[in-house]
Protein backbone atom coordinates (compact mmCIF):
# COMPACT_ATOMS: atom_id res chain seq x y z
CA UNK A 1 0.00 0.00 0.00
CA UNK A 2 1.15 3.49 -0.81
CA UNK A 3 -0.25 6.71 0.67
CA UNK A 4 -2.57 8.46 -1.79
CA UNK A 5 -4.50 11.24 -0.03
CA UNK A 6 -6.22 12.41 3.11
CA UNK A 7 -9.97 12.96 3.04
CA UNK A 8 -11.39 15.96 4.91
CA UNK A 9 -15.10 16.13 5.76
CA UNK A 10 -16.39 19.67 5.25
CA UNK A 11 -19.68 21.53 5.05
CA UNK A 12 -18.85 23.57 1.95
CA UNK A 13 -16.19 22.58 -0.58
CA UNK A 14 -15.88 26.08 -2.03
CA UNK A 15 -15.26 27.66 1.38
CA UNK A 16 -12.87 24.94 2.60
CA UNK A 17 -10.90 24.89 -0.65
CA UNK A 18 -9.97 28.58 -0.25
CA UNK A 19 -7.46 27.68 2.48
CA UNK A 20 -5.67 25.19 0.23
CA UNK A 21 -5.74 27.49 -2.80
CA UNK A 22 -4.19 30.28 -0.69
CA UNK A 23 -1.37 27.88 0.25
CA UNK A 24 -0.29 26.77 -3.22
CA UNK A 25 -2.86 24.13 -4.10
CA UNK A 26 -5.08 23.89 -7.15
CA UNK A 27 -8.64 22.60 -6.93
CA UNK A 28 -10.09 20.03 -9.31
CA UNK A 29 -13.65 20.12 -10.54
CA UNK A 30 -16.20 19.06 -7.93
CA UNK A 31 -17.96 15.78 -8.75
CA UNK A 32 -20.95 14.05 -7.20
CA UNK A 33 -20.54 10.48 -5.90
CA UNK A 34 -24.00 8.86 -5.77
CA UNK A 35 -22.76 5.82 -3.82
CA UNK A 36 -21.62 7.93 -0.85
CA UNK A 37 -24.08 10.77 -1.59
CA UNK A 38 -21.28 13.33 -1.39
CA UNK A 39 -19.64 16.05 -3.45
CA UNK A 40 -15.88 15.60 -3.84
CA UNK A 41 -12.94 17.62 -5.10
CA UNK A 42 -9.19 17.26 -4.79
CA UNK A 43 -6.72 19.97 -3.86
CA UNK A 44 -3.27 19.26 -5.27
CA UNK A 45 -0.06 21.14 -4.57
CA UNK A 46 1.04 23.09 -7.65
CA UNK A 47 4.68 22.10 -7.10
CA UNK A 48 3.78 18.42 -7.21
CA UNK A 49 5.07 18.01 -3.68
CA UNK A 50 3.04 17.51 -0.56
CA UNK A 51 -0.16 15.75 0.25
CA UNK A 52 -3.20 15.55 -1.97
CA UNK A 53 -6.32 16.58 -0.03
CA UNK A 54 -9.80 15.31 -0.86
CA UNK A 55 -12.60 17.59 0.31
CA UNK A 56 -15.85 15.74 0.94
CA UNK A 57 -19.18 17.42 1.61
CA UNK A 58 -22.52 15.67 2.10
CA UNK A 59 -25.21 16.16 -0.51
CA UNK A 60 -27.86 15.82 2.21
CA UNK A 61 -28.41 14.32 5.67
CA UNK A 62 -28.46 10.74 4.33
CA UNK A 63 -24.73 10.90 3.53
CA UNK A 64 -22.45 8.94 5.89
CA UNK A 65 -20.26 12.05 6.16
CA UNK A 66 -23.04 13.91 8.04
CA UNK A 67 -22.48 11.97 11.28
CA UNK A 68 -18.79 12.82 11.23
CA UNK A 69 -19.51 16.52 10.67
CA UNK A 70 -22.14 16.58 13.43
CA UNK A 71 -19.71 14.98 15.88
CA UNK A 72 -16.40 16.59 14.87
CA UNK A 73 -17.08 19.52 12.55
CA UNK A 74 -14.68 19.99 9.65
CA UNK A 75 -12.02 17.35 10.29
CA UNK A 76 -9.98 14.51 8.80
CA UNK A 77 -12.34 11.75 7.65
CA UNK A 78 -10.12 9.04 6.18
CA UNK A 79 -6.66 8.23 4.87
CA UNK A 80 -6.49 6.68 1.42
CA UNK A 81 -3.92 4.19 0.19
CA UNK A 82 -3.49 2.92 -3.34
CA UNK A 83 -2.89 -0.75 -3.99
CA UNK A 84 -2.14 -2.86 -7.04
CA UNK A 85 -4.35 -5.71 -5.80
CA UNK A 86 -7.48 -4.59 -3.99
CA UNK A 87 -8.69 -8.08 -3.08
CA UNK A 88 -5.35 -9.19 -1.60
CA UNK A 89 -4.98 -5.97 0.40
CA UNK A 90 -8.53 -6.27 1.76
CA UNK A 91 -7.84 -9.88 2.77
CA UNK A 92 -4.62 -8.86 4.57
CA UNK A 93 -6.37 -6.01 6.40
CA UNK A 94 -9.22 -8.28 7.50
CA UNK A 95 -6.60 -10.57 9.08
CA UNK A 96 -5.48 -7.47 11.03
CA UNK A 97 -9.05 -7.03 12.38
CA UNK A 98 -10.18 -4.34 9.93
CA UNK A 99 -13.91 -4.37 9.23
CA UNK A 100 -15.29 -3.86 5.73
CA UNK A 101 -17.40 -0.69 5.65
CA UNK A 102 -18.08 -0.73 1.91
CA UNK A 103 -17.26 -3.36 -0.68
CA UNK A 104 -15.13 -2.49 -3.72
CA UNK A 105 -17.12 -0.37 -6.18
CA UNK A 106 -16.31 1.98 -9.06
CA UNK A 107 -15.74 5.57 -7.93
CA UNK A 108 -16.69 8.64 -9.95
CA UNK A 109 -13.81 10.63 -8.46
CA UNK A 110 -11.29 8.08 -9.76
CA UNK A 111 -12.57 7.56 -13.28
CA UNK A 112 -14.31 4.30 -12.43
CA UNK A 113 -11.39 2.72 -10.58
CA UNK A 114 -12.64 0.67 -7.64
CA UNK A 115 -12.45 1.87 -4.05
CA UNK A 116 -13.54 0.42 -0.73
CA UNK A 117 -13.54 1.53 2.89
CA UNK A 118 -12.37 -0.38 5.96
CA UNK A 119 -12.32 0.53 9.64
CA UNK A 120 -10.14 -0.40 12.60
CA UNK A 121 -10.64 0.97 16.10
CA UNK A 122 -6.86 1.41 16.34
CA UNK A 123 -6.40 3.13 12.96
CA UNK A 124 -9.75 4.65 11.98
CA UNK A 125 -11.33 4.76 8.54
CA UNK A 126 -9.16 4.00 5.52
CA UNK A 127 -9.98 4.00 1.85
CA UNK A 128 -8.27 1.74 -0.66
CA UNK A 129 -8.09 2.71 -4.32
CA UNK A 130 -6.78 0.70 -7.24
CA UNK A 131 -3.35 1.70 -8.57
CA UNK A 132 -3.20 4.06 -11.49
CA UNK A 133 -5.37 6.89 -10.18
CA UNK A 134 -2.70 9.14 -8.68
CA UNK A 135 -2.28 11.32 -11.77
Amino acid sequence: MKFHHIGIACYDIEESSQFYIAHGYTKTETVYDPIQNVNICFCKNLTGEGTCVELISPKDETSPVCKNLQKNGVSPYHICYETSNLETTVSELKKQKFLMVSKPAPAVAFGGKRVCFLFSKNVGLIELVETGVCE
